[in-house]
């Protein structure tokens, strides 16, 4: 018998100078006798995303008004509506443990970070003896990094330097993350494309920003580097699986490009501080640069798992390119004058289109039999709801994806309002395949199928 088909290795690589390119998942990576539905397992690994939203949301305008599969979207989640099919909207969970105890009184803001993804009541101080839970994000990491050469990638929008001061009797460890290794060890959340790429697809010996800006003029195109090997593997490809590399080189290219240009721009005289070096100039190019680095990591299998903070709690970022210059932070505390509130509203509804780009992305990058939308399951949601009153119960949550089949979309389920975040964290460990029993104040495992 004679075998024409030869697998490639699923963790290949090209190689250039100075440069390590991972590649997606081809057909030719199949083993030969595998048919593709035995090894969907193998080659369609399921994914955890977070998405996080601070300073709560307008709730009539996010929540469905009627239950189950007949639900309706909400003005706020009417962006998502061509994925329908693949949401989850949850309603009744909270957070108590962000609650005040008694001699804290302010650090809403803080306690909700901190407590996202712990389910831990965080030590209340401004040094350095800060104190919270392992984050559900990190105990996915631990297991699931194993397989790749990322363990996680921690991500963000706002600047932690330049925001100003963080709530009184709180510490900004409190508010710049929503990931935690340990109790005590924090994670730095990146706002900076050039930097998530260089940890992606390159490495630079030096921090020092001139450096790293001589550095990047010098570099070529990570693609230019690899030219040659890539021309060899194309050649070797059959049309499908050439298509679909010829696609991802594209849209690598793409982001790089894009990086390129927000990087010239930043080079000249500009009157907004909070600007980093390499950080686009509206909120708009910046989510979705940040988006297509988090696509490109899925679909390499760099990493299995992101957090991505679209906003910082207590953050004040304005929104000038949709008319509104106040603060965020600052216009969810309306105190129920209308002006405000619908302000609120245009920057809730936003951040929903930014995340619907996102989708988008994700269901339109082939993976496996399917897409990188069905293999992935993500969380897009904040530990508050009412941002004026500071509310930590029936908090904003949607899911969205297929978790590799194992989530069924379509629907609005409403729990308990006493029914922990936590339990929703230990249901997508599980679904990840990293089961665990107790998380911070968890009662159980939450029932996504029959309520």
């Amino acid at each position: 018998m004679m075998i024409f088909k030869k697998a490639i290795p699923r963790r290949t690589f090209l190689r250039g100078v100075g440069t390590t390119l991972a590649l997606p998942l081809l057909d030719g990576m199949i083993p030969a006798f595998a048919a593709p539905r035995q090894t969907a397992a193998a080659k369609s690994p399921v994914r955890f995303s977070l998405v996080y939203l601070a300073n709560g949301r307008i709730m009539d305008h996010w929540t469905p008004k009627k239950l189950g599969r007949d639900f309706d979207l909400s003005p706020t989640l009417t962006p998502l509506a061509p994925f329908r099919d693949q949401m989850l909207v949850l309603t009744g969970l909270n957070h108590e443990q962000g609650r005040a105890l008694v001699g804290e009184d302010t650090g809403d803001h803080g306690r909700a970070g901190a407590t996202y993804l712990t389910g831990v009541h965080p030590k209340k101080t401004e040094g350095a003896d800060f104190r919270a839970g392992i984050s559900m994000d990190q105990i996915a990491a631990k297991e699931l990094g194993k397989h790749t050469q990322l363990a996680s990638l921690e991500l963000c929008l706002d600047s932690s330097d330049l925001l100003g001061q963080c709530e009184a009797g709180y510490t900004c460890a409190y508010m710049n993350t929503i990931s935690w290794r340990t109790p005590t060890t924090p994670l730095a959340m990146e706002n900076r494309p050039r930097l998530v790429f260089e940890r992606l697809f390159g490495d630079n010996d030096s921090t020092d920003p001139a450096v790293r800006l001589r550095q990047i003029k010098r570099d070529r195109s990570i693609l230019d580097s690899v030219t040659e090997s890539t021309n060899a593997l194309l050649a070797g490809l059959g049309a499908a699986d050439r298509t679909k590399l010829t696609d991802y080189f594209d849209g690598l290219r793409e982001v790089e490009r894009r990086i390129q240009t927000a990087e010239e721009q930043s080079s000249r005289e500009l009157p907004t501080l909070e600007r980093p070096a390499d950080v686009p100039t509206t909120f708009a190019e910046h989510s979705k640069l940040m988006f297509d680095l988090q696509v490109l990591a899925f679909q390499t299998d760099m990493t299995r798992v992101i957090t991505f903070m679209m906003g910082r709690e207590f953050g004040s970022r304005t929104f000038e390119e949709i008319g509104i210059p106040d603060g965020h932070h600052t216009v969810t505390h309306h105190s129920n004058r209308q002006a405000l509130i619908d302000k609120t509203i245009k920057i809730d509804l936003y951040q929903s289109q930014m995340f619907a780009y996102y989708l988008d992305r994700l269901r339109s990058t082939p993976d496996g039999d399917g897409t990188l939308l069905d293999n992935v399951a993500v969380l897009f949601g904040g530990s508050l709801s009412n941002g004026n009153l500071h509310l930590h119960n029936n908090l904003p949550t949607v899911l969205v994806g297929g978790a590799g089949g194992q989530l069924k979309g379509g629907r609005h389920l409403q729990y308990p309002e006493t029914t922990p975040m936590t339990n929703l964290h230990l249901r997508l460990l599980d679904m990840l395949g990293v089961p665990c029993d107790n998380l911070g104040d968890s009662n159980g495992k939450l029932d996504l199928l029959s309520v």
